[in-house]
């Protein structure tokens, strides 16, 4: 066809649909003036409503919640965007927002009050309350405004606003919400509507032929499609106990665990979605690692956009700066001068100290002053000689503690000799400043993900934010997928978690019991003790959800063999699989080759530390550690078992780590690499070179 051929048909096809429009428009019309108890305003705004029948979506006319007075809407309208609770201001109503009104606080709590209990109904359906919206419209009015959670829109602004709403349901979820809410909510003298059948109210059903409109049903078709969609997309439905998690009064500080692909993350996210629609004040959500905020941030802006403003992502070291910054207190900064300062006095009292016996590599005994000492916030001998060393097995006497304790001395004068500070400064400097000055909440709530890669005086920082106020503090992780070393209870930093504060998920929603297996494996006999302070077994029992995910295993005796495997199996996915796909190594410089390799042959990546959640058609190269709190359909972890082949290792002086500390640090790389391993869902390659 030509190309004046082709405009032709375009300028048919563009007839045909206004024409179409046309009609749905008239006969929106004289089905909404059926409706005599509505006025003339409402009348138009509710022909506008069912324009959108004829596209899928449901209508509910003038319904009010079981048992409530004040929960009212004049509409409730479910579509592929959601469930949208409808108030409709006539020109009668005497609200003039043109010239500055706004609805009154009364008709604005009574529409919020009716959305409220159309999140509950939806819950037992494990519909998030995000999905959720408060929508008032102004006959006869041009508007587009937002009024705490509620949408203020004009007659013409209401269609398009929801045709361009992200699609969060399918049709058959659009038409089994519908059914429900219609159960749930009495009539009021008005019904479903439907431009087919316009008085012909629905009858109320148990369950459809197709077996969706059950809740169980409904659920677990929301689930299995929800595998069908790239990890990044937004999830509308969740477990119920997860929704009850996310819409949960709690009293005081509260936190949420439970074992690897449980979905705490997921809860913390729509947490932060539904605290943020609450509240009049900001929201914190804060990780440890510097590039989870990026990712966290696009999943939240494609899950809650209207909110999503309102919810400050940050690495806890960055903001701690930015908080500093802003108080005027000066921060100096300086990893690599501090990094010199320790090897000196390394040099100076460590090296030929008691401590070199212990273990002659200086990175045991940095550690130690990071995470145990200033990471717990000790300034005096008498505290550190006593303190439990949590997580760290090496077994200290009082003559190694005074050794340690000289080193952390001269680590510190020579560090403010050269005027810097190091990371657990910055915490230090912005603990004290936030115990001091407690006049006005910066938060009305802190949401802390990965909570047991943080330091004692980390979580401290955060909970001085917002203290014991409730819905205040959430505290999200768990002890088994530590990276780092040290640790502490919570206790240890004055938070009390009592009774239902302290929730535990146990349903496992991301791995394949192949997948589980295979990684629990790695971890079995590493018993841990959570931040509560309870021992707990390495081999935890969950129940899983997802059963169709595989775990390769390539073994070769040389790594170039190796890395051909590893090729071939990339260049094996389908096409836009590498959008879901990491590659995930021990270290820095493993990254370096497989960066190189990958590239030689063309195929694309994208470095963990610079990905923000978008989805982007490249392998995700990153640390076992960068890939913290992220997940992906396809994971490859190349020659996975190295870190682990040898039970003792060869530092740089010739010695060999003793027992205590070979020990702690080989769990530790165990737990690294079951991080690793549990991020997968349909694929975990596991390569290894034996030669």
């Amino acid at each position: 066809m030509g190309a004046g051929g082709a405009a032709s048909q375009r300028a048919q096809d563009a007839r045909r649909q206004e024409r179409l429009l046309r009609e749905q428009w008239q006969a929106a019309r004289r089905q909404a003036l059926e409706w005599k108890a509505a006025g003339e305003g409402e009348q138009r705004v509710l022909a506008q409503l069912l324009v959108l029948t004829a596209r899928g979506w449901r209508l509910l006319v003038d319904r009010q919640r079981a048992g409530t007075r004040t929960a009212h809407a004049d509409m409730l309208l479910v579509g592929p965007g959601g469930v949208f609770v409808v108030d409709v201001i006539d020109g009668t109503d005497g609200i003039d927002v043109t010239a500055g009104g706004e609805p009154g606080e009364e008709r604005a709590a009574r529409l919020l009050a009716a959305t409220k209990a159309a999140e509950s109904a939806v819950a037992s359906l494990g519909m998030s309350p995000v999905a959720v919206q408060p929508l008032m419209v102004f006959a006869g009015r041009r508007y587009d405004a937002d009024l705490g959670r509620i949408r203020l829109l004009g007659e013409q602004e209401i269609g398009p606003a929801l045709l361009s709403q992200q699609r969060r349901l399918r049709a058959e979820s659009v038409r089994a919400i519908a059914d429900h809410l219609q159960r749930v909510f009495l009539h009021q003298g008005a019904t479903a509507v439907d431009p087919q059948a316009p008085s012909a109210p629905e009858p109320h059903r148990h369950s459809s032929p197709d077996g969706l409109f059950d809740l169980e049903g409904l659920r677990d078709a929301a689930l299995k499609a929800a595998m069908h969609e790239p990890i990044e997309q937004w999830m509308t439905f969740l477990h119920p106990d997860q929704v009850t998690l996310v819409r949960r009064n709690w009293s005081g500080p509260a936190r949420i665990s439970g074992p690897a692909g449980t979905g705490k993350t997921v809860v913390a996210l729509h947490r932060a979605a539904y605290l943020a629609r609450r509240t009049t004040g900001r929201i914190l959500y804060v990780t440890f690692a510097n590039n989870l905020p990026r990712v966290q941030s696009t999943f939240l802006r494609t899950m809650a956009p209207a909110v999503a403003d309102r919810v400050d992502f940050r690495s806890l070291h960055s903001w701690a700066q930015e908080f500093l910054q802003d108080r005027g207190i000066p921060v100096r900064l300086h990893r690599d001068k501090a990094e010199t300062a320790f090897s000196l006095a390394w040099k100076h009292v460590g090296r030929e100290s008691p401590l070199a016996e212990l273990d002659p590599a200086p990175a045991y005994w940095h550690e130690e002053i990071d995470y145990v000492i200033k990471g717990r916030g000790l300034t005096r001998f008498e505290e550190y000689a006593t303190v439990p060393r949590r997580r760290r097995k090496a077994s200290l006497h009082r003559t190694h503690r005074q050794s340690v304790w000289k080193l952390y001395q001269e680590y510190e004068s020579l560090r403010s000799e050269r005027g810097v500070h190091d990371f657990n400064d910055v915490l230090s400097l912005a603990l004290a400043e936030a115990s001091r000055r407690r006049d006005r909440p910066p938060y009305a709530g802190v949401i802390v993900d990965e909570v047991q890669d943080l330091t004692l005086v980390g979580v401290r920082l955060l909970h001085a934010l917002v203290g014991d106020a409730p819905n205040g503090l959430l505290l999200v992780g768990d002890g088994q997928q530590t990276v780092y070393p040290g640790g502490f209870r919570l206790t240890d930093a004055g938070i009390d978690i009592r009774g239902d504060r302290g929730q535990v998920l146990r349903t496992n929603y991301r791995n394949s019991k192949q997948i589980l297996d295979a990684a629990l494996t790695v971890v079995a006999d590493d018993a841990f003790e959570d931040l509560d302070g309870l021992r707990t077994p390495g081999r935890r029992d969950v129940d899983l959800t997802y059963h169709d995910g595989d775990v390769v295993r390539v073994t070769r005796h040389a790594v170039d063999a190796h890395d051909r495997e590893l090729l071939n199996a990339l260049r094996s996915l389908p096409d836009g699989a590498l959008a879901d796909t990491a590659l995930l190594c021990p270290s820095k410089r493993a990254i370096g080759h497989y960066r190189r390799l990958l590239t030689q042959v063309g195929i694309a990546v994208c470095q963990l530390e610079h990905y923000d959640g978008r989805a982007v058609d490249a392998v995700k190269l990153g640390t076992y550690r960068r890939a913290k709190g992220l997940e992906f359909k396809n994971v490859f972890l190349p020659q996975h078992d190295a870190v682990l082949a040898n039970s003792t290792q060869a530092d740089t002086t010739g010695g060999t780590e003793t027992s205590q500390t070979a020990r702690e640090r080989e769990e530790l790389r165990r737990s690294q690499l079951f991080v690793a391993m549990t991020r997968a869902r349909d694929l975990l390659w596991l390569g290894s070179v034996t030669g």
